[in-house]
């Protein structure tokens, strides 16, 4: 269990971000809900309490610096410490690398990689203070390469590089630091697609299914676990079994 663990999860309002913090409540965190979609983020907040768990949301925009700063700063005066963060938040805009402009390539970047310096840098320092931190990246497993998403592919690919290191840093200070890659999951995102892509996204996937938020959240919620306490610079795939 993570009782009254202090947990940070960006990109919180829904999909992924909403199952993860949904099964950190569950295991009896106080979770810090983070996202720019302000209303869709205190539906959510507010789901969760009617629950009886304890969420707040708090509406940040990740790619900024101030009010990353700002965020952990409110967090620290309010709760005095962060246990766990979950770097969630990203976006995509699609194209293939002939077609790509500056600032699709720009803005993928900064929110799905560069959010994830600022959040985890200032998480770093105080979880460097406590001698204790958990933080999981959510990457995916566009980070082999994909195509049309060579923007989202490095972003998420230097997401693993830089969680490798924050290890690295943090291992001697009991901070663990580990990468979750979702494979095809049911959000509102891919229940956009077509049928026939749909259908052809489960034929890549051995177990023949789309995964659910929910198994993202039970991998983020192990990793951040005094079970895991001994897994730190790992990429665990969540996917049914399409990364193999």
């Amino acid at each position: 269990m993570l009782n009254n663990k202090i947990a940070i999860v960006t990109g919180a309002a829904r999909g992924l971000g909403k199952g993860i913090a949904q099964k950190l409540c569950e295991k009896g965190c106080l979770v810090i809900l983070s996202d720019i979609i302000e209303k869709e983020l205190a539906n959510t907040a507010q789901e969760l309490k009617a629950l009886g768990y304890q969420a707040e949301p708090v509406a940040c925009n990740v790619s900024d610096e101030q009010a990353v700063n700002k965020l952990f700063a409110s967090i620290i005066d309010e709760y005095g410490r962060i246990d766990i963060l979950v770097n969630n938040a990203g976006i995509n805009r699609d194209s293939t690398l002939h077609k790509m402009t500056n600032e699709q390539w720009d803005v993928v970047i900064k929110v799905d990689l560069t959010s994830v310096f600022y959040t985890s840098r200032k998480a770093m320092q105080i979880m460097r203070e406590q001698s204790y931190g958990r933080i999981i990246n959510i990457s995916s497993a566009s980070w082999l390469g994909n195509f049309g998403q060579a923007n989202y592919a490095a972003a998420k690919a230097g997401v693993v590089g830089l969680t490798k290191t924050m290890a690295r840093e943090g291992a001697r200070k009991n901070i663990t630091c580990n990468v979750v890659c979702p494979g095809f999951i049911d959000t509102n995102m891919t229940k956009s697609l077509p049928k026939e892509n749909w259908d052809l996204m489960l034929s890549k996937i051995p177990m023949g299914k789309a995964g659910q938020p929910s198994d993202i959240g039970c991998a983020v919620a192990f990793l951040a676990s005094d079970e895991a306490s001994y897994i730190t610079g790992e990429v665990i795939n969540v996917g049914g079994g399409m990364i193999l």
